[in-house]
Protein backbone atom coordinates (compact mmCIF):
# COMPACT_ATOMS: atom_id res chain seq x y z
CA UNK A 1 0.00 0.00 0.00
CA UNK A 2 1.24 3.28 -0.91
CA UNK A 3 2.06 5.89 1.16
CA UNK A 4 -0.56 9.26 0.81
CA UNK A 5 1.62 12.28 -0.68
CA UNK A 6 2.52 14.76 1.68
CA UNK A 7 2.00 13.32 4.69
CA UNK A 8 4.90 14.99 7.58
CA UNK A 9 6.90 12.34 9.32
CA UNK A 10 5.15 10.52 12.97
CA UNK A 11 6.70 12.43 15.77
CA UNK A 12 8.82 10.99 18.51
CA UNK A 13 7.58 11.67 22.28
CA UNK A 14 10.67 12.58 24.43
CA UNK A 15 11.02 10.44 27.04
CA UNK A 16 10.84 12.21 30.62
CA UNK A 17 13.49 11.66 32.99
CA UNK A 18 12.39 10.86 36.95
CA UNK A 19 14.17 12.92 39.43
CA UNK A 20 15.70 10.43 42.10
CA UNK A 21 14.33 10.04 45.89
CA UNK A 22 11.05 11.01 47.32
CA UNK A 23 9.25 14.43 45.61
CA UNK A 24 9.49 17.35 47.60
CA UNK A 25 5.64 17.21 48.61
CA UNK A 26 5.93 14.10 50.56
CA UNK A 27 9.02 15.25 52.51
CA UNK A 28 7.47 17.91 53.92
CA UNK A 29 4.22 15.78 54.64
CA UNK A 30 6.15 13.50 56.92
CA UNK A 31 8.17 15.49 58.37
CA UNK A 32 4.68 17.70 59.69
CA UNK A 33 3.49 13.79 60.54
CA UNK A 34 6.70 13.81 62.85
CA UNK A 35 6.48 16.79 64.32
CA UNK A 36 2.94 16.01 65.89
CA UNK A 37 3.51 12.65 66.69
CA UNK A 38 6.50 13.97 68.81
CA UNK A 39 3.91 16.86 70.42
CA UNK A 40 0.87 14.24 71.47
CA UNK A 41 4.11 11.83 73.08
CA UNK A 42 5.33 15.07 75.15
CA UNK A 43 1.99 15.71 75.93
CA UNK A 44 1.11 12.01 77.22
CA UNK A 45 4.56 12.24 79.41
CA UNK A 46 3.56 15.43 81.32
CA UNK A 47 0.16 14.65 81.84
CA UNK A 48 -1.03 13.22 85.43
CA UNK A 49 -3.48 11.30 85.51
CA UNK A 50 -5.30 12.46 89.22
CA UNK A 51 -8.59 10.73 88.80
CA UNK A 52 -9.86 12.83 92.47
CA UNK A 53 -8.25 16.10 90.89
CA UNK A 54 -10.82 15.46 88.00
CA UNK A 55 -13.51 15.07 89.98
CA UNK A 56 -13.32 17.73 91.81
CA UNK A 57 -12.70 19.62 88.23
CA UNK A 58 -15.95 18.69 87.26
CA UNK A 59 -17.36 19.50 90.72
CA UNK A 60 -16.79 22.58 90.37
CA UNK A 61 -17.37 23.17 86.83
CA UNK A 62 -21.13 21.51 87.85
CA UNK A 63 -21.62 24.68 90.51
CA UNK A 64 -20.02 27.50 88.42
CA UNK A 65 -23.03 26.18 85.85
CA UNK A 66 -25.23 25.75 88.66
CA UNK A 67 -26.19 22.27 88.60
CA UNK A 68 -27.19 21.10 92.22
CA UNK A 69 -25.96 18.43 93.86
CA UNK A 70 -26.95 16.91 97.65
CA UNK A 71 -23.40 15.93 99.68
CA UNK A 72 -23.62 13.21 102.73
CA UNK A 73 -24.05 14.95 105.93
CA UNK A 74 -20.91 14.91 107.32
CA UNK A 75 -20.33 14.98 111.50
CA UNK A 76 -17.72 17.03 111.40
CA UNK A 77 -15.37 18.94 108.86
CA UNK A 78 -12.24 20.84 108.69
CA UNK A 79 -11.28 23.90 106.60
CA UNK A 80 -8.25 23.76 104.52
CA UNK A 81 -7.29 27.36 104.15
CA UNK A 82 -4.40 26.16 101.21
CA UNK A 83 -6.80 24.70 99.04
CA UNK A 84 -10.14 26.66 99.84
CA UNK A 85 -12.59 24.13 100.02
CA UNK A 86 -14.20 22.09 102.77
CA UNK A 87 -13.36 18.70 103.60
CA UNK A 88 -15.72 16.02 105.17
CA UNK A 89 -13.11 14.06 108.12
CA UNK A 90 -14.08 11.29 109.47
CA UNK A 91 -13.58 11.46 113.21
CA UNK A 92 -12.06 8.54 115.46
CA UNK A 93 -13.10 7.94 119.24
CA UNK A 94 -9.68 9.53 120.47
CA UNK A 95 -11.01 12.94 118.32
CA UNK A 96 -14.25 13.14 119.33
CA UNK A 97 -12.78 12.80 122.98
CA UNK A 98 -9.78 15.94 122.21
CA UNK A 99 -12.89 17.88 121.26
CA UNK A 100 -14.91 16.90 123.96
CA UNK A 101 -12.01 18.16 126.24
CA UNK A 102 -11.66 21.31 124.19
CA UNK A 103 -15.88 22.09 124.22
CA UNK A 104 -15.36 21.46 127.79
CA UNK A 105 -12.49 23.50 128.87
CA UNK A 106 -13.63 26.45 127.18
CA UNK A 107 -17.68 25.72 129.37
CA UNK A 108 -15.26 25.37 132.77
CA UNK A 109 -13.97 29.05 131.80
CA UNK A 110 -16.55 30.74 133.46
CA UNK A 111 -14.49 33.39 135.20
CA UNK A 112 -14.15 36.70 133.62
CA UNK A 113 -10.53 36.78 134.05
CA UNK A 114 -9.51 33.24 133.73
CA UNK A 115 -11.15 34.26 129.98
CA UNK A 116 -9.15 37.01 129.38
CA UNK A 117 -5.62 34.66 130.40
CA UNK A 118 -6.00 31.47 128.46
CA UNK A 119 -6.29 29.94 125.47
CA UNK A 120 -7.68 26.34 124.45
CA UNK A 121 -5.46 24.94 121.20
CA UNK A 122 -5.29 21.47 119.74
CA UNK A 123 -2.13 19.84 118.11
CA UNK A 124 -2.23 16.31 116.46
CA UNK A 125 -1.91 14.40 119.69
CA UNK A 126 -4.02 16.62 122.19
CA UNK A 127 -5.39 19.52 123.73
CA UNK A 128 -3.30 22.93 125.04
CA UNK A 129 -4.50 24.54 127.47
CA UNK A 130 -2.04 28.00 127.85
CA UNK A 131 -2.25 30.30 130.92
CA UNK A 132 -0.39 33.56 130.60
CA UNK A 133 2.48 33.65 133.57
CA UNK A 134 0.72 37.14 135.09
CA UNK A 135 -2.37 35.15 136.32
CA UNK A 136 -0.66 32.56 137.82
CA UNK A 137 2.31 33.43 139.46
CA UNK A 138 4.12 36.73 141.03
CA UNK A 139 6.54 38.63 138.87
CA UNK A 140 9.80 36.46 138.63
CA UNK A 141 8.76 33.89 141.08
CA UNK A 142 7.52 30.46 140.95
CA UNK A 143 5.25 31.54 143.80
CA UNK A 144 1.29 31.10 143.23
CA UNK A 145 -1.08 33.53 143.28
CA UNK A 146 -3.99 33.32 145.49
CA UNK A 147 -6.26 33.20 142.23
CA UNK A 148 -4.15 30.18 140.59
CA UNK A 149 -5.95 27.84 142.24
CA UNK A 150 -9.13 28.47 139.84
CA UNK A 151 -6.98 27.49 136.69
CA UNK A 152 -5.45 24.67 138.23
CA UNK A 153 -8.86 23.50 139.44
CA UNK A 154 -9.72 23.29 135.88
CA UNK A 155 -7.13 21.06 134.89
CA UNK A 156 -7.92 19.01 137.62
CA UNK A 157 -11.61 18.39 136.37
CA UNK A 158 -10.18 17.66 133.21
CA UNK A 159 -7.74 14.72 134.39
CA UNK A 160 -9.99 13.28 136.48
CA UNK A 161 -12.80 12.87 133.88
CA UNK A 162 -10.27 12.27 130.87
CA UNK A 163 -7.58 9.21 130.95
CA UNK A 164 -5.60 11.40 129.41
CA UNK A 165 -1.60 12.24 130.54
CA UNK A 166 -0.72 15.88 131.71
CA UNK A 167 2.89 17.71 130.68
CA UNK A 168 3.03 21.37 132.83
CA UNK A 169 5.38 23.47 130.09
CA UNK A 170 7.00 26.45 131.42
CA UNK A 171 7.81 29.32 129.19
CA UNK A 172 9.26 32.99 129.57
CA UNK A 173 10.26 35.85 127.19
CA UNK A 174 13.81 36.32 126.11
CA UNK A 175 14.42 39.33 129.55
CA UNK A 176 16.83 37.88 131.91
CA UNK A 177 15.97 37.05 135.17
CA UNK A 178 16.64 39.85 138.26
CA UNK A 179 16.25 36.88 140.64
CA UNK A 180 19.33 34.92 142.40
CA UNK A 181 17.10 32.14 143.34
CA UNK A 182 16.91 31.61 139.01
CA UNK A 183 20.07 32.68 137.96
CA UNK A 184 18.46 32.04 133.92
CA UNK A 185 14.86 31.65 132.57
CA UNK A 186 16.00 27.36 132.89
CA UNK A 187 15.24 27.50 135.79
CA UNK A 188 12.63 30.21 135.98
CA UNK A 189 10.49 28.19 133.76
CA UNK A 190 10.77 25.07 134.90
CA UNK A 191 10.11 25.94 138.79
CA UNK A 192 7.28 27.49 137.88
CA UNK A 193 5.96 24.28 135.91
CA UNK A 194 6.92 21.91 139.12
CA UNK A 195 4.85 24.32 141.44
CA UNK A 196 2.06 24.10 139.05
CA UNK A 197 2.55 20.19 138.99
CA UNK A 198 2.96 19.84 142.64
CA UNK A 199 0.01 21.89 143.27
CA UNK A 200 -2.13 19.65 140.83
CA UNK A 201 -0.84 16.13 142.44
CA UNK A 202 -1.83 17.33 145.96
CA UNK A 203 -5.52 18.95 145.49
CA UNK A 204 -6.37 16.92 142.70
CA UNK A 205 -4.67 13.79 144.40
CA UNK A 206 -3.76 12.85 140.52
CA UNK A 207 -1.09 9.84 140.19
CA UNK A 208 2.67 11.42 139.55
CA UNK A 209 3.02 8.70 136.75
CA UNK A 210 0.41 10.56 134.34
CA UNK A 211 2.10 13.92 135.31
CA UNK A 212 5.28 15.63 134.12
CA UNK A 213 7.14 19.10 134.35
CA UNK A 214 9.26 20.62 131.66
CA UNK A 215 11.15 24.32 131.15
CA UNK A 216 11.73 25.84 127.84
CA UNK A 217 12.74 29.29 128.97
CA UNK A 218 12.48 31.62 125.80
CA UNK A 219 13.29 28.59 123.12
CA UNK A 220 9.57 28.56 122.47
CA UNK A 221 7.98 31.88 121.76
CA UNK A 222 4.53 32.41 120.00
CA UNK A 223 5.69 35.96 118.89
CA UNK A 224 8.55 37.31 118.44
CA UNK A 225 9.81 39.45 121.30
CA UNK A 226 9.97 42.58 119.92
CA UNK A 227 7.17 44.12 121.93
CA UNK A 228 5.80 44.74 125.11
CA UNK A 229 2.43 42.55 124.10
CA UNK A 230 4.56 40.03 122.44
CA UNK A 231 6.47 39.20 125.64
CA UNK A 232 3.77 39.04 127.61
CA UNK A 233 1.95 36.74 125.43
CA UNK A 234 5.31 34.74 125.24
CA UNK A 235 5.26 34.37 129.50
CA UNK A 236 2.54 31.33 129.39
CA UNK A 237 2.80 28.36 131.10
CA UNK A 238 0.89 25.34 129.14
CA UNK A 239 -0.90 22.20 130.25
CA UNK A 240 -0.78 19.58 127.35
CA UNK A 241 -3.01 17.23 127.46
CA UNK A 242 -2.26 13.99 125.34
CA UNK A 243 -3.21 10.44 125.13
CA UNK A 244 -1.25 7.87 127.14
CA UNK A 245 -0.07 5.88 124.12
CA UNK A 246 1.65 8.84 122.86
CA UNK A 247 4.92 9.58 124.38
CA UNK A 248 5.52 12.84 122.36
CA UNK A 249 6.40 15.52 125.80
Amino acid sequence: MAKPKNCPPPKKCAEQECEEGLPPWLATFADLATNMLCFFVLLLSFAQMDVQKFKDMIGSIKEAFGVQTRRPDAPYSAFSPSKLERKEVKMTQDDRAMLGMVVQLNTLLDDDDLKKSTKVTTDDVGVIMRVDNDALFEPGTATLKPGADKALAKVIAILKEHNYDLVVRGHTDDRPTSNNLYPSNWELSSARAATALRSIIEKGDIRSSRLKAVGYADSQPLLPNNSDENRQTNRRTEFFFHRPGDRSW
